[in-house]
């Protein structure tokens, strides 16, 4: 990550915690507020405790209410800009279109909550509306926020109704200023940032368009490998700094490895990772994984898979343990570096009831290739042991000739 992009990451996180900061200090008011109004100061301990639990799970709820909403204001606004439905995630429950229909899955990603995927419209002059799309979410916290306000007025002073529709302004505020100031925050651009960023670089437009078409497909079930081979390109440097163009080169490296070509993968997934450039977490962690995988099916040298196994490597395999590349490479580990078996097969059965309703059925095929990969590379070496063991075994029992 180069200076600048620091620079904007540590601004972002910044006044995010400054952010968190005072939505916890006014929540703590509010709870406060809460168990005092209303009621006698004489309210029984058990009867405190009982509202104090109840606001909590109020608070929850209404974080929970405000993530649908959220990324339902993307599904309503893309809509209206011309997008079409393609998958809505909360949480690990996500409703995805295929050529069945509208179909429920399975599937989490670390580090998100939710997540609305989109067709986009066709490019116009190298262009398509993204400030809806991209804002949605946000104008939808708002609106929230302004009806929980109104309704604030007519509720009863102290009561945890009141305290619900309070929360639901405090987080609706929070959440649409976290999304919609174009931040750059941890991992990833927001959605405000990612909107900035698409009307001023054409070629954000055009990858984001890209990678927005490669997700209809998936759905679908078309693998990578079958896609257009002129969308699978490795940006240049400069554009790689960009948050929304580098994870192309995160998907050339995927289509490598559903191609089987894993030296070209491998040589080209240690460079974007040694590199300075704009992928980051759970895209980082991918690359990575791949690299063990590929080192696993390859030369398998104990000291080159430590290396791979960093810290923040295992961190985000940890994090997306139920994610089938993770699972295929923790296979192949088991299999061919731990020799256990057992494990191997405890882990297989993991990724086949993972694979039962994940979203992405060109990936599930892929991915059991790639597992069948590893097992053939298990037979071809107790092939060559036991051929190892009978020639040795021969030597042994041969005469000394010349004697």
């Amino acid at each position: 990550m180069t200076k600048k992009n620091q620079t904007k990451t540590n601004g972002g996180q910044l006044l995010f915690f400054l952010i968190m900061g005072i939505v916890g200090a006014a929540c703590g008011m509010l709870i406060i507020r809460s168990i005092r109004g209303g009621v006698s100061a004489d309210i029984p301990l058990k009867q405190k405790i009982v509202k104090i639990v109840a606001l909590f799970i109020l608070f929850y709820i209404a974080y929970i209410l405000h993530v649908i909403l959220h990324e339902a204001g993307h599904l309503v606004f893309g809509l209206l800009s011309g997008y079409k439905f393609c998958a809505f995630r909360i949480f690990n429950f996500m409703w995805i279109r295929n050529k069945e229909g509208i179909r429920f899955k399975r599937m989490s990603i670390a580090g998100t909550g939710g997540q609305c995927l989109m067709s986009p419209p066709g490019l116009v002059d190298g262009k398509m509306p993204v400030l809806l799309y991209n804002f949605g979410g946000a104008i939808m916290n708002l609106i929230i926020a302004a009806i929980a306000g109104g309704l604030v007025f007519v509720c009863p002073a102290g009561s945890v109704i009141r305290a619900f529709m309070l929360f639901l302004v405090i987080l609706g505020v929070v959440l649409a200023l976290l999304n919609g100031l174009p931040l750059r925050m941890g991992a990833a651009n927001n959605d405000g940032r990612n909107a900035m960023d698409l009307m001023k670089d054409p070629e954000a437009c055009r990858v984001f368009w890209i990678q927005m078409k490669i997700n209809e497909l998936a759905a679908r079930g078309i693998r990578v490998k079958d896609m257009p081979q002129e969308w699978f390109t490795v940006p240049g440097k400069e554009a790689m700094q960009n948050g929304i163009i580098a994870p192309m080169a995160v998907m050339v490296s995927g289509r490598l490895m559903d191609q089987q070509r894993f030296a070209e993968a491998d040589e080209l997934m240690k460079r974007l990772l040694e590199e300075e450039n704009g992928i980051v977490g759970v895209y980082r962690g991918l690359l990575g994984n791949d690299r063990i995988y590929v080192e696993l099916i390859g030369e398998n040298r104990p000291e080159a898979l430590e290396a791979l196994k960093t810290p923040e490597q295992l961190r985000i395999m940890r994090a997306m343990k139920k994610y089938l590349s993770i699972l295929r490479t923790e296979y192949a580990y088991a299999l061919l570096a731990e020799k256990d078996g057992e494990n191997a097969k405890k882990i297989l059965q993991l990724f086949e009831k993972a694979a039962r309703t994940y979203p992405y059925p060109g990936e599930v095929e892929a991915e059991r290739e790639l597992i069948a990969i590893a097992q053939n590379k298990v037979v071809v070496e107790e092939v060559d042991d036991t051929e190892d063991k009978d020639v040795s075994s021969v030597s042994e029992d041969a005469p000394v000739s010349g004697k």
